[in-house]
């Protein structure tokens, strides 16, 4: 604070931290769908090895399954062709009438008729290729916006298997809750009351069996960020398609009709001079 007195501002105590349980994060889901968690949670037996053993296994090897076809769709994919493609098409594009040029004295006495026609020869020539490019380029074009669309329903698929994921997690959670809150602090107060050698060993192997049924909710987690790490990296590969798929339709909307626009222009302003030729010639006669 700011102050005109040398008295220094009293130091604020610290407020002593509570610390607060991590909420289960529900809120991906609807309300049916949190009564569906708890209608399950209640089926869970933690005592059956086999069920702890199977618990969410389903989901995850969904959740396997779906990276290893992302995979696929992507190993299958070779963008470098496109790009080659569209190297090929700025090759052909400025290549255009370099070959004209000579040096020496036969690029000083070349006749402008003849400069017309090797003009149009190559122009018929690259128009040939530049098509071949284009129709090449709308066919990766159409391909990638159908990969586009398939990016779609895999991100929508993976976010399936994200909730899905979630409401095992907390179903597990929840009853893992209710047997270490209830039928475990039962058994270890019979156990301390009766000082009996079964009823510990009942409370050890409820305990353990809570153990190992929490490392498996710890695995499905584990599970449930692969997931959660695949959403990004779906859109940006999506991104990616549809980034080319813009850059191919500006290259056949926009580059080939504005260089043909330039040929026209450039095979219109030869005739011009070959007409202005024939014309001085006739005026030189005349005179």
């Amino acid at each position: 604070e700011l102050t005109l007195t040398p008295d220094a501002p009293e130091v604020p105590q610290e407020e002593e931290k509570k610390i607060e349980p991590v909420a289960m994060d529900e809120s991906l889901l609807t309300e049916e769908e949190r009564q569906a968690v708890n209608a399950f949670s209640k089926k869970i037996d933690i005592r059956d090895t086999n069920q702890v053993l199977q618990y969410g296994a389903a989901a995850q090897k969904s959740v396997a399954s779906f990276s290893e076809n992302a995979l696929n769709n992507v190993r299958n994919k070779d963008m470098g062709e496109i790009g080659e493609d569209l190297s090929r098409l700025v090759v052909e594009l400025k290549g255009f009438g370099e070959d004209e040029e000579k040096k020496g004295l036969k690029g000083l006495f070349k006749k402008a008729g003849n400069k017309l026609e090797i003009m149009k020869s190559q122009y018929s020539k690259v128009e040939a290729n530049v098509d071949k490019i284009a129709q090449n380029l709308e066919n990766h074009q159409i391909t990638l916006l159908k990969d586009v669309a398939m990016f779609d329903q895999m991100y929508e698929l993976n976010l399936k298997y994200y909730k899905e994921l979630t409401m095992y997690i907390l179903a597990g959670k929840k009853k893992l809750q209710e047997v270490r809150e209830g039928k475990l602090k039962e058994l270890e107060a019979t156990a301390q009351a009766a000082g009996l050698a079964e009823d510990a060993q009942a409370a050890k192997d409820l305990a353990d069996k809570c153990n190992r049924f929490e490392k498996k909710i710890y695995d499905l987690e584990l599970t449930r960020n692969i997931s959660l790490q695949m959403g990004p990296q779906i859109r940006l590969l999506q991104n990616n398609n549809t980034m080319m798929a813009e850059k191919i339709q500006s290259t056949i909307v926009n580059t080939i009709p504005l260089w043909k626009n330039q040929m026209v222009l450039a095979l219109g302003l030869a005739h011009s001079q070959q007409a202005m030729q024939a014309e001085r010639a006739v005026t030189d006669m005349t005179n």
